[in-house]
């Protein structure tokens, strides 16, 4: 065994004390398909047999029935789907994890499928340029309504609504999706942001949602149990392609995030090739070595992790927790086998994103080999 590794240590966040320093990221699988978006007994087993991560960061959770942008993802803004989740949380618990849930609006890149034939919310009407996961599959993205300012108070509020939810549900915390494309990236984005209000144009008014979400969840739940995912990580397609004000919003961002005594920030590596292009520096380990000293507080590093380099980052100082998302889809048990350092099993891609246990519940613990003596 080698329980020795930094990632297997235990890490105090905040008010929480996590097991160990290995973090379940969100992960996206399509598995609630009854008409209530509710979990089932399915998401009961998968993240009860995930506990023994330090801790668990759901998939993302949708606010409302207007930030709905997948097919077959699970809501927290219903009292149905509080106590579908309730049960998951228990189950949790009991096997000594601790789980957050994340909270999620698509924004632009919803699609009118998804929304009974309305148009999706987004800062302006800009069509990202990407495509969205219906259940018919992928279809274009389309152009998007500008939302209003009773919109955006409206989203601040549903933001502030699934908090409470979580808090019901018995989630230790939350964590805001502000990242990759999604809606709060959105009103980052300069390119998808035109607004000429408070909303839009300098950096301080596009990332003013933000921080106005943040105050509102803190309404509902106690800060330091609140923690955010952003960062400048895209992959570069569509209206999402980086320029210098990409790093200079989230530098923005970095410090604002230090006024709050937040539980954590778990900022993305490069998801895209960046050579030669204004984020270049931030190839590979470039982008946790740019932000650590930037954000005082616990830094959850994700995107390509192995447990070498988790144990390096973490050796190094430039992240506090790591977090892994595809290898604990076929190897529910994942500390262990890295204590073991045991091999890792790779997972079945195809059912990622289809209903039932097959490819979600039915991955085996590890076993090791016994060698018989003579």
């Amino acid at each position: 065994m080698s329980a020795t590794q930094p990632l297997l240590q235990p890490y105090r966040m905040g008010q929480l004390e996590l097991a160990n320093r290995i973090v379940m990221a969100p992960l996206t699988r399509s598995r609630a398909t009854d008409p209530d978006l509710a979990p089932t007994q399915l998401h009961v087993d998968y993240y009860s047999q995930r506990a023994s991560a330090g801790l668990i960061i759901t998939e993302g959770t949708w606010i409302s029935r207007q930030s709905i942008g997948w097919h077959d993802v699970p809501g927290l803004f219903t009292d149905t789907q509080v106590r579908g989740w309730a049960e998951v949380t228990d189950a949790v618990h009991r096997a000594g994890g601790v789980i957050f849930a994340q909270l999620w609006h698509t924004g632009a890149l919803s699609h009118p499928e998804l929304l009974g034939g309305a148009k999706p919310l987004a800062p302006s009407a800009v069509n990202p340029q990407l495509h969205s996961p219906t259940a018919a599959g992928n279809k274009p993205t389309v152009v998007p309504r500008a939302m209003s300012k009773a919109d955006i108070r409206a989203t601040i509020s549903d933001f502030a609504g699934a908090a409470g939810n979580a808090v019901r549900a018995g989630f230790d915390g939350v964590q805001l999706q502000a990242g990759f494309n999604y809606l709060i990236s959105q009103f980052l984005n300069p390119a998808t942001n035109l607004r000429d209000d408070e909303y839009g144009g300098s950096i301080e008014n596009r990332a003013r949602i933000l921080f106005e979400i943040l105050d509102a969840v803190a309404e509902r739940i106690d800060i330091g149990r609140v923690g955010v995912k952003a960062g400048p990580a895209w992959g570069e397609r569509g209206s999402f392609r980086s320029t210098a004000d990409t790093l200079a919003t989230s530098e923005y961002v970095a410090e604002r995030l230090n006024t709050y005594p937040l539980a954590h920030w778990l900022l993305m590596g490069a998801m895209a090739d960046l050579g030669g292009g204004p984020l270049a520096s931030l190839q590979g380990d470039g982008m946790f070595a740019h932000f650590r000293p930037r954000y005082r507080g616990t830094l959850i590093a994700n995107v390509g992790m192995t447990r070498e380099r988790g144990n390096q980052l973490i050796t190094e100082g430039s992240v506090d927790l790591v977090a892994f998302g595809e290898p604990f889809i076929a190897n529910p048990d994942l500390p262990a086998r890295f204590a073991a350092l045991a091999p890792i099993e790779q997972s079945d891609r195809a059912s990622h994103y289809t209903p039932g246990a097959r490819g979600y519940t039915d991955y085996p613990t590890y076993q090791p080999q016994i060698v018989g003596r003579n």
